[in-house]
């Protein structure tokens, strides 16, 4: 498969554009099942939503420009963007949809060593915002190739304008940025920051997203659980009843409360302090995790992580911070930090209990919660078999 040219010939130092900047050492496109971190990778389904700490082909980015709402911002962000490049590419392949490829492409040349920017390719696409976690594709494994799902992004509820993130799938498909068999779900809503996936069939996921208001109404509970299982290939599906952040706009994703790890094990967001507007709620949340069970009857390991540090907007708003918002690539976790020390570095001391085999890796997020979301939220990550990898 070949990577077909943009529309628009840019070609600034010397570079003939045809999506990609060129593409460093291949990674394997064939998914091996010994490829899996941790004993789960004896009881991989046939057809299944990979674990995040699977092998990864790559990961998505959307990057910030002045047309979204981090024009007031956008000098801090696109610091915060590329660190996260950096970072990921240094691991593996990244895509970056922009609809300014020659500009992204040139900051890149400016920050990033060649060999990073060599693991780099851009897809050209108009964006609204930069949220690729909840417009991106969610991805099956399958023992002949990956499977493409499409659904419906809508703004979370027709919070935002949406229209343009909606079509980014389609347009990388168009662009050969991405290869499998594409399914069109565009019927039904879903966000990828609202599962959880422990790669076994059992998709974690919140009763307040996914029955929120402008989802997938008239739909009921048992017709969406219904729903989910057939099209993600899923066994069963634990909701999460209790647990909000405040300032939150996605009707509480379930990648800012609790994560699944490897192991039988999640990471969720623990408040301790009585006088804290999220004790109650979170910990009701605690205690639903700890009554959860795994496909085998045992109770999942729980490593508790800080509540981040009360953070507020111009107009005294609370920000959305939370460190459940991480990014697994490979061989490391990209950790949200928020500048507290203190916080930031017991986060990073729990998510290495969760993830004793990766690097945990530091990112300042601070500026990302300004617009209420954070690292894993602005990412979207690839199995093994996605990335198209052929050099050019």
């Amino acid at each position: 498969m070949c990577f077909r040219p943009l529309n628009r010939n840019f070609a600034p130092m010397g570079i003939q554009y045809k999506l990609t900047t060129t593409i460093i050492e291949d990674l394997t496109m064939e998914f091996r099942p010994e490829q899996m971190a941790g004993p789960e990778q004896n009881e991989i389904r046939a057809t299944h939503l990979p674990a995040e700490w699977a092998r990864q082909s790559g990961v998505q980015l959307a990057w910030p420009h002045r047309g979204t709402d981090w024009a007031p911002v956008l000098k801090e962000v696109t610091e915060c963007y590329v660190r996260m490049a950096l970072e990921i590419a240094e691991r593996e392949r990244l895509v970056i949809v922009t609809p300014e490829p020659a500009e992204v492409e040139r900051l890149l040349h400016e920050r990033l060593p060649a060999r990073t920017v060599k693991n780099i390719s851009l897809c050209e696409a108009p964006t609204n915002d930069t949220w690729a976690r909840d417009h991106g594709f969610i991805t099956l494994q399958t023992s002949m190739g990956c499977l493409l799902l499409d659904f419906q992004f809508n703004g979370w509820g027709r919070k935002f304008p949406a229209e343009l993130d909606n079509q980014i799938c389609r347009r990388m498909m168009d662009q050969d940025a991405v290869q499998g068999q594409y399914e069109d779900h565009l019927d039904f809503v879903l966000e990828g920051g609202s599962i959880e996936s422990d790669g076994r069939g059992t998709i974690l996921t919140t009763s307040q997203c996914l029955l929120a208001p402008n989802r997938n109404q008239p739909l009921t509970k048992p017709e969406i659980e219904e729903r989910l299982k057939r099209y993600l290939r899923a066994e069963r599906i634990l909701w999460l009843d209790y647990g909000y952040l405040a300032g939150d706009d996605t009707d509480s994703h379930i990648d800012t409360l609790a994560r699944l790890c490897p192991n039988d094990t999640i990471a969720y967001v623990q408040c301790r302090d009585k006088d804290d507007e999220h004790y109650e709620e979170l910990s009701r949340m605690e205690e639903q995790l700890k009554s959860f069970r795994t496909l085998d009857g045992r109770p999942y390991r729980l490593i508790p992580l800080p509540m981040a540090k009360a953070a507020y907007d111009e107009e005294g708003q609370r920000l959305p911070a939370t460190y459940a918002n991480f990014l697994i690539v490979n061989g490391a976790v990209l950790m949200p930090t928020y500048r507290d020390a203190e916080r930031d570095e017991l986060a990073h001391r729990q998510l290495q209990q969760a993830f004793p085999r990766h690097e945990i890796v530091g990112i300042d997020c601070r500026v990302l919660i300004e617009q209420h979301g954070s690292l894993h939220c602005c990412t979207m990550q690839f199995p093994s078999g996605v990335i198209n990898n052929e050099k050019k």
